[in-house]
């Protein structure tokens, strides 16, 4: 499985118009693509950022719907969008989906490791780490993408509200310094998204 992201940011007065264009075309566009498989798209509303990955069975389905639909994204993103980055990823380890409703919460940590390292640093996220994160209360689904040429690595996880996304900061603080250190990986960033809208189609 492959994930293309998008990372925009951009006039935080800005970001309503581009969600609600993403809520009312995202999922009739990417369905029309043959290998969809799934779609989350996620804000930070204050400081002004929107996050979207779409889920694609093989890397050339990824590859071909990006040259579709690369179009229609930018002119989607272009009322609020300053920047944009557009990456694709592996799938490493994944949990079933599961099923967030309205209010539900995303965190996302970023790494870097020697790229001969990914599938160690893989292991540990699903032996030490992922045990822990299923336990947390209102967990909803994580996963981990990669990309084997740089060792760059993305841990997402949802919650299936705001409330119990907070209560996990400390026990994953505390989780995520152990993984590291025993996969000798470095975390680059760590951030949290509103969940705007979720569609899941890898059953």
């Amino acid at each position: 499985m492959f994930v293309r992201t998008v990372y925009a940011t951009g006039n935080p007065e800005r970001i309503d118009r581009t969600l609600d264009g993403f809520r009312a075309e995202a999922v009739g566009l990417l369905t029309a693509q043959p290998g969809y498989r799934g779609y989350g798209l996620f804000a930070d509303r204050e400081l002004g950022k929107i996050t979207m990955g779409s889920w694609w069975e093989s890397a050339q389905a990824e590859r071909d719907s990006d040259r579709e639909l690369r179009a229609r994204r930018a002119e989607l993103l272009a009322p609020f969008e300053g920047t944009a980055a557009t990456a694709l990823w592996e799938v490493a380890v994944e949990t079933p989906p599961g099923e967030a409703g309205p209010g539900a919460w995303f965190r996302v940590v970023r790494t870097d490791a020697d790229p001969a390292a990914v599938d160690r640093m893989a292991e540990v996220f699903r032996d030490r780490a992922l045990p822990v994160l299923e336990k947390s209360p209102g967990f909803v689904s994580a996963a981990m993408l990669v990309d084997r040429a740089t060792g760059r690595a993305s841990v997402g996880a949802i919650f299936a509200d705001r409330e119990t996304l907070v209560a996990s900061r400390g026990p994953q603080a505390d989780a995520r310094a152990r993984a590291v250190a025993a996969a000798g990986v470095t975390v680059w960033s760590l951030e949290e998204f509103e969940v705007v809208l979720l569609d899941h189609r890898r059953s």
